[in-house]
């Protein structure tokens, strides 16, 4: 069979249409300074150095460790799953803390408790909002470099060297969410968690794509920091939304200063990142 030159040609017309434009889209996207596939950038010390003890809280049990098929869903080796007691001791009040860290990869968001304690059997009792948290601010200060950012002193509990730490932009508010145990009607679930992606403190998923997936960013991180508390209330009408408040704005305010200090510095990676790109007209 032979095949008609004027095909011949039209296919060879649109093959050449379709490499100019690859080309060309690539050269626009350099010529723009527009970064779509991002680089990782490194955390600066493991999860897990973060201190057993906060303020009054301390650590009870041992950290968990994930089997192979849970890293795979979790979708990343940078965890800290850890449970944190007031005075050690789990009858005064616990909270259960869940870290994952994510760096290199596509903009998917991880799991969150409105998908997980539902399929794993709770009920819902009180949809997800954002809800604010009073947190201890008293030892920040304003970034001496970085207009905009906020620092706070950290000592290490090893060596007693003090640290100026860069901390998160934005409020930390929290997505909350209450869940009841259907087999005991009192026990009540609550789940509060928030994000800090390049830098900057936000609320939930979406958030994260506008914070750490600019299109202009040459680097991107996110972090997930997940606060668990469950107890039981007072009638099954009750709610554990306050108590869960109260004590979590207390926690973050000894957690946060140590999560940052395990998280890239923002303002360093922002200017190496300003210096290792050229300008759209150089």
């Amino acid at each position: 069979m032979r095949i008609d030159r004027s095909v011949i040609r039209a296919y060879g017309a649109a093959v050449l249409v379709l490499v100019l434009s690859a080309v060309g889209f690539r050269v626009l996207v350099s010529q723009l300074n527009i970064f779509l596939m991002k680089e990782p950038v490194e955390l600066r010390r493991p999860l897990d150095a973060i201190p057993t003890s906060l303020g009054r809280w301390q650590r009870v049990g041992s950290d968990t460790i994930y089997a192979e098929t849970l890293l795979e869903e979790l979708g990343t080796k940078r965890y800290l799953d850890r449970t944190y007691a007031i005075d050690g001791d789990a009858s005064k009040g616990f909270i259960h803390l869940h870290i994952a860290y994510y760096t290199g990869t596509i903009d998917a968001v991880p799991h969150i408790p409105e998908r997980c304690w539902a399929v794993g059997g709770l009920l819902l009792t009180r949809n997800s909002e954002r809800t604010g948290l009073e947190i201890d601010r008293s030892g920040w200060s304003p970034h001496p470099e970085a207009e905009g950012y906020l620092v706070c002193r950290v000592t290490d509990e090893v060596t007693a060297e003090i640290e100026t730490i860069t901390m998160p932009e934005g409020d930390l508010d929290v997505t909350t969410i209450e869940f009841q145990d259907p087999k005991d009607p009192k026990r009540r679930q609550v789940g509060g968690y928030f994000f800090i992606a390049n830098g900057r403190s936000v609320h939930n998923s979406y958030g994260v794509r506008q914070a750490a997936f600019n299109l202009t960013d040459r680097y991107a991180y996110y972090c997930k920091i997940q606060l668990t508390m469950s107890d039981r209330v007072d009638d099954p009408d009750g709610s554990l939304l306050g108590k869960f408040r109260e004590g979590a704005g207390e926690f973050l305010g000894e957690l946060v200063p140590h999560v940052m200090r395990c998280l890239p510095d923002w303002p360093e990676w922002e200017a190496k990142s300003a210096a290792a790109t050229p300008s759209a007209q150089g």
